[in-house]
């Protein structure tokens, strides 16, 4: 038996080319806000909700080996989700379009933490894919 019970995403560590332009997308256009900083390590995180997403910036480390994120065609992450509250189809492509962000056609049915929903999916700046869930149906099937 597990002795613990998994509650949230607690955060997620994306290594990132332009700390400045991550900030942007996921502070300006996400709607995230700085939560601390440590620079000596190149290191800013960002409040998501419940959760943390941590930026690293690549070239803060130099004597550090490279991790996934340093090479395009090596990733150790497929996606990550992040729920959103009011899920507007069209407001939600326009919004976007608004931000010269091109969006994946709406999944409606995807299976998430709170059962079947409504999904679509982003790039940010550095193409780590970002999922935009929407709430789900309490019945899981």
């Amino acid at each position: 038996m597990v002795p613990f019970n998994i509650r949230a995403i607690d955060h997620v560590v994306l290594r990132v080319a332009d700390v400045s332009r991550s900030m942007h997308f996921y502070c300006d256009v996400l709607g995230c806000h700085e939560e601390r900083r440590e620079d000596d390590i190149g290191l800013v995180q960002l409040r998501a909700g419940a959760s943390i997403i941590d930026l690293i910036d690549l070239g803060a480390l130099p004597d550090a080996a490279p991790g996934p994120g340093s090479d395009s065609a090596v990733r150790d992450m497929d996606h990550f989700a992040v729920r959103i509250d009011v899920y507007d189809e069209t407001e939600i492509k326009a919004y976007l379009d608004s931000h010269g962000i091109e969006p994946s056609d709406v999944q409606v049915s995807v299976y998430g933490a709170e059962g079947n929903g409504p999904a679509l999916y982003i790039q940010d700046p550095d193409g780590n894919t970002v999922e935009l869930k929407g709430p789900g149906s309490a019945d899981p099937t």
